[in-house]
């Protein structure tokens, strides 16, 4: 479904800045500008020109960028969430994590490390590192 506004355009422009086609494009205005160096005198305003802009461009791009990111982060999200949900003997407290505040994720955090600890000695004295957990 295509988005509407800032986030309809933000997909639309991220698509198009990440093909080939544009990456060459990019690199032939770089190819133009270098050979009309000797056409301007390599001046003050013909390296203006290159500055102002690719800063545009990278400016304009951290908002894009950070859009895409948090877009797919909440998508992955969803999609963990799913399957931790549809997934017996999974834990639901686990849902939603990322929305905790830092203790209580650091918690979270111990409680696994000390289940990873724990498996990798049981492996080590030749038990079997895999289970389920309770429910």
């Amino acid at each position: 479904m295509a988005g509407t506004g800032y986030t309809g355009l933000a997909k639309a422009v991220s698509r198009y800045c990440g093909r080939p086609s544009t990456f060459m494009l990019a690199c032939g205005v770089i190819v133009v500008w270098v050979i009309t160096g000797p056409l301007f005198g390599y001046s003050d305003t013909w390296q203006l020109v290159i500055n102002t802009g690719t800063t545009i461009v990278t400016f304009l791009m951290v908002f894009l960028i950070q859009n895409t990111q948090n877009r797919d982060t909440q998508a992955i999200q969803l999609k963990l969430d799913e399957l931790i949900r549809a997934t017996n003997g999974a834990h639901n407290a686990l849902l939603d994590l990322e929305e905790l505040d830092e203790k209580t994720l650091e918690a979270f955090r111990d409680r696994y490390e000390a289940l990873a600890r724990d498996a990798r000695n049981l492996k080590l004295s030749g038990g079997s590192d895999t289970d389920s957990p309770e429910a």
